[in-house]
C-alpha cells in the first residue's frame, strides 16, 4: 500500500475557490492541497454538495486563521421551493407536498424573513453534520434513527426577497457562523403555512473575500504557488 506524503509547509495564504455543485467541500481541499505539492490545508466553513461559491482554502501557516475566518459574515443567494418540505430541507430529500388555499404575498413574505432575522435558535437539519451522542446526525438519519436536535442560537444580519413567483422564491441572505440556510428555508414555510425547502444555494461572500476573488474548480487542478494566493500580510490587514 503506497504511503501517503507528509504534509509540507512551503505556501503559505489563502486561495478562493468557487465550489462547483456536486462536488464536496473536502473535494475542494484534496485538489488543492495536490496542486500545492501536498501543503498543509483546510478550509473555512462547508458547503454542501448541492451548494455553489465561496470556499476559502487556508493553506500552510493560515490555516492558524480558519476559526477567524470561520467567524467572520457569510453571504449567500438562496432559492426556496415554497410547495413542499423535505426530509433533508433541501432538493436531495422525500418531498411532502403542502397544498395553500391561497399563496402568501410578497409583503407577508418579508415580514416571516423578518422574524428570522437578529439573533435566533435554529434547529439543524437531520441531515447535517451535528454530532449526536458520537454520531453525525446525517448517519443516524440515514439508517432510519429519529434525529432530535436542539435549537441553538445564530446570528442572520438581513434577508432580502430578490424574487418571488409562487412557489419559487428567492433570497439574499447575509449572516453570522453556524447558520443553516436550509433550516431558514424550513422555518421561513412553517411561519408562512407553506412547504419550505432549499432548492438551489451559492455562497457569494466569506468576507472579506467574494466571488471576485475566486478562481475556478479547473484552475485548481493546476500548479499552485505562493504567487497564487493572498499572502498572510495581505491577510491579516484584510482580516483588521
Amino acid at each position: 500500500m503506497p504511503r501517503r506524503p507528509k504534509y509540507k509547509t512551503f505556501w503559505d495564504g489563502v486561495l478562493v475557490v468557487d465550489k462547483p455543485v456536486g462536488v464536496t467541500s473536502m473535494d475542494v481541499v484534496r485538489r488543492v492541497r495536490h496542486s500545492a505539492g501536498f501543503c498543509k490545508t483546510g478550509h473555512a466553513g462547508t458547503l454542501d454538495p448541492l451548494a455553489s461559491g465561496v470556499l476559502v482554502c487556508c493553506l500552510g501557516r493560515a490555516t492558524s486563521l480558519i476559526d477567524g475566518l470561520m467567524a467572520g459574515e457569510k453571504r449567500y443567494d438562496a432559492s426556496v421551493d415554497l410547495s413542499a418540505f423535505t426530509t433533508t430541507d433541501d432538493a436531495e430529500g422525500e418531498r411532502r407536498e403542502v397544498v395553500v388555499s391561497e399563496p402568501p404575498t410578497r409583503e407577508q413574505i418579508e415580514s416571516a424573513c423578518a422574524g428570522l432575522t437578529g439573533t435566533i435558535m435554529q434547529r439543524p437539519p437531520a441531515y447535517s453534520a451535528v454530532h449526536v451522542d458520537g454520531q453525525r446526525a446525517y448517519a443516524m438519519a440515514r439508517k432510519g434513527e429519529a434525529v432530535e436536535l436542539e435549537a441553538r442560537p445564530v446570528l442572520v444580519h438581513s434577508i432580502e426577497v430578490v424574487r418571488y413567483a409562487y412557489p419559487e422564491l428567492e433570497l439574499r441572505v447575509a449572516c453570522g457562523k453556524g447558520v443553516y440556510i436550509r433550516s431558514l428555508a424550513r422555518d421561513l414555510g412553517a411561519s408562512l403555512g407553506t412547504g419550505g425547502s432549499l432548492s438551489g444555494l451559492r455562497r457569494t461572500a466569506v468576507m472579506p473575500f467574494g466571488m471576485q476573488q475566486a478562481v475556478s474548480w479547473e484552475r485548481c487542478a493546476l500548479p499552485i504557488g505562493q504567487a497564487d494566493l493572498i499572502g498572510l500580510e495581505a491577510l491579516r490587514e484584510m482580516m483588521g
